[in-house]
Order: structure tokens, then sequence, then C-alpha cells
């Protein structure tokens, strides 16, 4: 079976000096290796050829006995990195909470250990007749939810 630590350290030194960054890596009993990849701008194919070559140099299939498969992740899945989050400050969202509220709103920042969105929330304020929508933060640590992931818009 493949080490995935290594298969690893082999994929992010190809992605080395590239906007690309390695989002999921599953690597199953039977050798089936499955490479997610994102991008700061876009991914091309020859990305991922580039990236799957890179895998067949420094592990030879005859031997390792391995299916390999790299794409680019799709843009509705939940973000799994920190560089995704940092892609999409500014972006629409939608939150999970651990506790099973969503939230829908802007994202306005991203760090190691939490990330803030605003959502735009009917508030009653003090001296006006009627409630007002006005963006309300939510700071969440990245163990306190279930996802995070794009919102479209068309």
């Amino acid at each position: 079976m493949i080490d995935k630590k290594e298969l690893t350290s082999v994929i992010n030194t190809a992605l080395e000096g590239s906007k690309m960054f390695l989002v999921d890596l599953k690597v199953s009993n039977d050798n089936v290796i499955d490479v997610q990849l994102d991008s700061m701008e876009s991914i091309t194919i020859d990305d991922c050829i580039a990236v799957n070559n890179a895998v067949h140099e420094a592990f030879d299939q005859d031997v390792e006995d391995y299916e390999l498969t790299v794409g680019s992740y799709s843009l509705t899945d939940p973000f799994k990195v920190l560089q995704q989050y940092e892609k999409n400050l500014g972006g629409e969202v939608e939150v999970l909470s651990a506790d099973g509220k969503k939230y829908k709103g802007t994202l306005v920042s991203a760090g190691e250990s939490e990330f803030t969105i605003t959502v735009p929330t009917k508030t009653k304020i003090e001296g006006k007749k009627r409630p007002e929508m006005v963006d309300v933060e939510h700071t969440f640590k990245y163990d306190e939810i279930k996802y995070t992931k794009n919102i479209l818009q068309f």
C-alpha cells in the first residue's frame, strides 16, 4: 500500500511555485488514490496531468498496483482547507453550525483557528419605527461547524 505521507509530499512538491494547493487526498485499502486540487485562480487539465505525472514518476504503478485520479475540487463541495476560505473572502457562503443552524452571508475573514461571516439580519434600531437590515458578524471556530460552502448565484 502506498504511504499517504510520502504521496502528500510528492504532490506538494509538484505544486510548489504554483497557485494550486492540495485540498483532499484519499488512499483506499486497495490503492485507489483520489487527489483533489484547488487554486487561487483556475485549474487546467494540464495542471492535473502534471500532478498525475509527478505521482507516476515517484511511484511505479507496476510495483505498487494503484489507480490514480487527479481532479479539481468542486465549487459546490464544502471547504476543507484554510486556503479555500482565503480564496473565497468577500464571497457568499453558507455555514452549517454544529447545532444545525444555517447561516448565509459574506465571508469577511479567515484565520488559522476561526473565520467570520456577516449575515444580513432584520434588527430593531432605537428611534426607528421599523426593523432595518443590518449586517451582523458571526465568528465560528472550524471545529464548531459541520460545513462551509459557496453559494452560487447566477
